[in-house]
């Protein structure tokens, strides 16, 4: 299942040319990882109140192609490319009207909010992760 979520770039997300700051980009895709999590009806916020666990980046691969600029409209792409027992690996996509700016490969894992050590993905979560990366 690839997601997408749009993105507008605003004056705080860039420098003083009006370009991106380079460290936005891993912010627009946590905004995209996130929205594609609430898609699947998966609250992140309840996750950690109910089952003490989180999502934690462990992991990024990223190359910067092209500027993203003060007013574009950005799409971030997210697509699970392996899910583990305690871990989902993404390829992920900003693009500004089909052009590719930006491509990342990020792995998050989860982990124990108590004691943030890795933990098995919630049974009943890893079975809606299980149920789109067959398709």
């Amino acid at each position: 299942m690839q997601h997408s979520f749009d993105v507008r770039v605003y004056y705080e997300d860039t420098d003083m040319g009006g370009v991106v700051f380079y460290a936005n980009y891993l912010k627009f895709m946590e905004r995209g990882r996130t929205e594609w999590l609430r898609a699947l009806g998966v609250n992140q916020f309840e996750l950690a109140q109910t089952e003490q666990r989180m999502f934690m980046v462990a992991k990024l691969d990223i190359k910067y192609l092209l500027p993203a600029k003060l007013d574009d409209l950005l799409q971030i792409e997210s697509e699970v490319t392996r899910l583990g027992r305690a871990s989902l690996h993404f390829r992920q996509s900003i693009r500004r009207q089909g052009e590719l700016l930006t491509q990342g490969n990020i792995q998050v894992c989860c982990v124990e909010t108590v004691n943030m050590r890795i933990a098995a993905i919630p049974e009943s979560i890893h079975t809606k992760f299980a149920a789109i990366t067959r398709d």
